[in-house]
């Protein structure tokens, strides 16, 4: 009995700790919105960066647009949140009282998101689901929110080109899609579309996922949409509708926005961190078939 009243008292403590370090975590980032709104003439989105709860400087990032960018409904939806711990939509909704809509397909990291302490604290839905082309708008409409969301945000490592394409149900005013640096600047390609794609199944080495920068950037195109940069660490692609574009939030042509990300997270076919760096990772795919979204064909990668 003791020692299950000292486990409850330990418990108790470590969460306390916890959120107090997290307030004082949204407390220096409130200090850093601030200081970002001034800048007007950012020559590339890494002048805004930085990071309280996502995992490169999209915090940043997010708070200098919403800030600078007329947004009439504060919403936000997000899809591969795992637990939410570290994501990009999660210090806005804590630092700016957005309302936001997240899924993740798993149903444990949906749990331990609706167990901690913030949970019930904000306008916050979320859904363990596996998502597809052919759900999601449904999934989307579930939550009622105006066409004209906020930011959506597509990080699934695997469909997200097709995710993008599919939503026709919402109008967003920011995307943010991750993209493959592995799969470079200069091609239009994407993984071939899986209702059940898993990174590790389609390739060992975890590095076929997504799809490549110019095929966001002209699919951004045809859906009304221009391409602004990438974050520093070279993982999400930022575009805004093209009737939000002003004269601080200004569109760049795919080369300059470009950015090729510097981590190594190939692994070798028992599992292990083989640390590959962008030419090691290339070889690798060679031969492996992938979709040109631009020429509509399957070909070698």
């Amino acid at each position: 009995m003791l020692r299950k009243i000292i486990t409850k008292i330990k418990k108790r403590l470590f969460n306390d700790i916890y959120a107090n370090n997290e307030k004082q975590m949204i407390l220096n980032g409130k200090i850093l919105s601030r200081q970002i709104k001034s800048i007007t003439t950012a020559t590339s989105l890494s002048e805004v960066e930085f990071s309280i709860f996502s995992q490169f400087g999209d915090d940043g990032i997010i708070q200098w647009l919403i800030q600078n960018i007329d947004i009439p409904n504060k919403t936000f939806i997000e899809f591969g949140v795992e637990n939410f711990s570290e994501s990009n939509t999660r210090f806005l909704m804590m630092n700016n009282n957005w309302s936001g809509f997240v899924m993740d397909g798993d149903e444990g990291n949906i749990q331990e998101l609706k167990s901690q302490y913030y949970y019930w604290k904000y306008d916050l839905a979320s859904q363990a689901i596996f998502i597809n082309k052919n759900n999601i708008n449904d999934l989307i409409a579930t939550q009622n929110f105006h066409k004209d969301v906020g930011i959506l945000h597509i990080d699934l490592d695997g469909n997200d080109y097709y995710i993008w394409d599919a939503i026709n149900v919402i109008e967003p005013i920011i995307v943010i899609v991750e993209y493959n640096s592995v799969f470079g600047k200069d091609r239009a390609i994407s993984t071939i579309y899986d209702d059940d794609f898993f990174r590790t199944n389609a390739h060992f080495s975890n590095l076929l996922f997504g799809c490549s920068i110019k095929s966001l950037y002209l699919l951004a195109q045809t859906k009304g949409y221009s391409f602004i940069g990438c974050n520093d660490g070279g993982n999400n692609a930022y575009f805004i509708r093209n009737d939000k574009i002003n004269n601080i939030i200004k569109s760049v042509n795919l080369e300059d926005g470009y950015v090729e990300s510097k981590y190594r997270e190939s692994r070798d076919k028992n599992g292990n961190l083989t640390l590959l760096n962008k030419v090691e990772a290339r070889n690798l795919l060679k031969g492996v078939e992938v979709y040109n979204t631009e020429l509509n064909n399957i070909e070698s990668f």
